[in-house]
């Protein structure tokens, strides 16, 4: 210890106490990152403390008939090298002191003790507003009820109840992905109005057998769950349970366990849901069924798993990290990087023990807060989609928490923080100056500016190929790939039937012939009707060689020929109009792209400068765009499927549309010619994404225009 940390200033405070913990605490130890430490229980407010080895040892020694100086000293004595300093102790005793763990040989000052247990429940009830995701409201004890089942727990929860869940879920998974295409067109009406008490339904059942899965696991591994409730998420009343006391286990892998019980109750639900998904028609229990499919899977990925967000998966890995609080700790690592470098206070002490766990603590943070703004804002357009006054007060709260809230508290950090000390006007021309240089950096300094559409290469010089006249497909000429030049043969079919027709055409027109002949010589006056059926007869005769003509499909320019699984039709019927493939020249390629009506303006206004394409699967090669050519026209027709949802697409198209080429939103559509890069092979049907450079503008205005093509796109603001 160095004499800074061994001895305080304000040593004579406590020296000369008596204090000792609480009769009801109970201790238990656990292992954190491989070294043993302790973990204080109070069960009458079910709250838990951990200890060092270090501070346990100081803690342990306590007494009501010795004072604290008293055990320093012995604790200094026994281990001079980790015994706690005198500022350490200080602050110990403060922390137990304020979460009411300690007793001491003074007479109760009621005040102070009603003073603290008022400042709490102010700081309860506040974060409970400040929190707009959840607050919480305790109803029952299900203890004696898990308690009772006890017996059940240990048979479902075990090894071959694992094999079964295991085979339950990859069978659910099987339907949906079997079912796959019908399982994504029917999400389109998630949030239609007669779909509403179907998706709340299943929300809460969901749910409830979620908090049921962690009691259960909970009680099962032997700890107590004495508190079941409501808990008010994003307004919505859903089951909460408490099971803080998987906090004292020893092993991190059965709080992890608890932690994961409730994602695995309802992945084992959603695949129950599947399979009566799969095997049911359009009806009230298909719907419920594809609820809580839908609600199971994205309530877990968003929200459950995603350790940045205080729901199951942040407990899960901050017992994997070994980083108890890590919340907690995160936000006071930024506090204290902000204080120690850019405020100068050198008093200032870091919340990690190692520099791993320093830029796990800075990177947490960070992340955290911006993924919790990136979903809340996207939780608020999902809303506002359907109940536009509850987006809006939504957004109103968020913007409160999140913009108003902060300044106020920073406003007052700067004031009043004793932390600051000298260096409270450092503290307040930094924070002036980064707020003023955040502001010019987003609202004056020009930013690059662009904007991304997706769309399909296609050959200037392209034509379909189907089959102008009907027969039986007798032989594929060209092979797929192969490169033909103009009038080249590619699909030879027969038919019989035209050929008959074609005999007695021929048969017609020579008796015609010969009635002419007769007439010229026996009747002139039947001459003009012999000729008029001649011209018919010549006509039909023309017409039915054209067909026979068309029977052999040529290519109708250079390039290559593209099948469309013809050899599947080889010897079967093929009607007129059946499309075959397609010959693509690829000397020249054109990029047809699908310009949504926000950013068409900047189309037409000439404010682009430069743009290029980049196809899908080969990202990291960029293709120059040469010339540009906007379609004046609002258009609902794509160019591809592919680029729609129904194939994998970004543009979303009409439900009512079984080909997927009907765009849900009118459209512009540009072609850009493209230009050829070594190494990259341009192919017909490629899609990918082609990017527009325009010119620098501040990001607060790209970001307000964003904004304000969004109110006006999807609430007509």
């Amino acid at each position: 210890m160095s004499e800074a940390t061994t001895f305080s200033e304000s040593w004579y405070r406590v020296a000369d106490h008596c204090v000792a913990l609480r009769p009801h605490v109970q201790v238990q130890r656990q292992y954190f990152r491989g070294e043993r430490c302790y973990v204080l229980h109070d069960a009458f407010n079910n709250q838990f403390f951990r200890l060092q080895p270090a501070a346990y040892e100081f803690v342990a020694r306590l007494r009501s008939n010795r004072t604290v100086e008293s055990v320093w000293h012995e604790c200094v004595q026994a281990h001079p090298e980790d015994a706690p300093g005198q500022e350490d102790v200080i602050r110990l005793l403060a922390q137990l002191n304020a979460s009411n763990l300690l007793h001491s040989n003074l007479p109760p000052d009621g005040e102070k003790i009603f003073e603290r247990y008022r400042k709490r429940r102010e700081q309860e009830t506040r974060s409970r507003w400040m929190n707009v995701m959840y607050s919480r409201i305790p109803l029952l004890d299900p203890d004696a009820f898990l308690k009772s089942i006890l017996p059940l727990l240990r048979r479902v929860i075990s090894p071959v109840g694992a094999i079964i869940w295991l085979g339950v879920v990859v069978f659910g998974l099987k339907m949906v992905i079997d079912h796959a295409p019908t399982f994504r067109d029917q999400s389109q009406a998630m949030l239609a109005p007669g779909n509403i008490a179907l998706l709340y339904l299943s929300f809460v059942v969901v749910k409830a057998l979620h908090e049921f899965g962690h009691a259960c696991v909970c009680r099962r591994l032997g700890g107590e769950v004495h508190v079941m409730g409501l808990m008010l998420m994003i307004f919505t009343p859903v089951p909460y349970v408490d099971t803080t006391s998987s906090w004292a286990f020893r092993s991190r892998w059965k709080r992890a366990f608890v932690g994961a019980a409730g994602m695995i109750a309802e992945l084992f639900v959603a695949a129950i849901a599947a399979v009566v998904w799969a095997y049911t028609g359009p009806g009230t229990i298909n719907g419920l069924a594809y609820n809580v499919i839908l609600v199971a899977s994205v309530s877990t990925v968003v929200f459950n798993v995603n350790p940045l967000l205080r729901f199951d998966g942040y407990y899960i890995f901050s017992d994997l990290l070994d980083i108890p609080n890590l919340q907690q700790r995160a936000t006071r690592q930024l506090t204290y990087l902000a204080e120690r470098y850019l405020f100068g206070c050198t008093q200032a002490r870091s919340q990690s023990w190692t520099l791993r766990e320093a830029a796990w603590l800075t990177f947490y943070g960070l992340t955290s807060n911006i993924y919790r703004i990136f979903v809340f804002a996207a939780i608020v357009l999902l809303l506002s989609d359907s109940f536009l006054i509850l987006g809006v007060i939504m957004a109103i709260v968020c913007a409160a928490s999140w913009l108003v809230v902060p300044i106020v508290r920073l406003a007052k950090y700067l004031a009043t923080s004793p932390r600051l000390g000298r260096q409270r006007g450092r503290a307040v021309l930094v924070s002036v100056l980064g707020l003023g240089l955040i502001f010019i950096g987003l609202g004056i300094v020009p930013a690059p500016s662009r904007f991304r559409a997706p769309g399909i290469l296609e050959s200037v010089e392209h034509r379909i190929i189907s089959a102008e006249t009907p027969g039986r497909l007798e032989e594929i000429v060209a092979k797929p790939g192969q490169t033909v030049r103009l009038g080249d043969p590619l699909v030879r079919l027969s038919n019989y039937e035209l050929e008959l027709n074609l005999q007695s055409a021929q048969a017609e027109f020579d008796e015609a012939m010969a009635r002419r002949a007769q007439a010229e010589q026996e009747a002139i006056s039947d001459l003009e009707p012999i000729e008029s059926r001649i011209v018919a007869i010549e006509k039909r005769r023309a017409k039915l060689l054209k067909e026979q003509e068309n029977l052999v499909i040529r290519a109708p320019h250079d390039g290559i020929w593209i099948e469309r699984e013809v050899e599947d039709y080889e010897g079967s019927w093929l009607a007129r109009g059946k499309m075959l493939g397609e010959v693509a020249n690829p000397r020249a390629f054109q990029f047809c792209a699908i310009i949504s009506q926000e950013e068409a303006s900047r189309l037409f206004a000439g404010e682009i400068r430069s743009g290029e394409v980049r196809l899908f699967g080969r990202a990291g090669v960029a293709l120059p765009v040469n010339a540009r050519k906007v379609i004046p026209a609002d258009r609902k027709t794509l160019p591809s499927a592919a680029l729609g949802w129904r194939s994998g697409g970004e543009v979303a198209v009409a439900s009512t549309d079984a080909s997927g080429l009907t765009a849900r939103e009118p459209f512009f559509e540009m072609r850009a010619a493209v230009g050829a890069t070594s190494g990259v092979t341009l192919m017909d049907g490629r899609s990918g994404r082609i990017r527009f450079e325009l010119p620098p503008e501040p990001l607060l205005r790209q970001w307000l225009r964003k904004l304000d093509q969004l109110l006006q796109q999807r609430y007509g603001l």
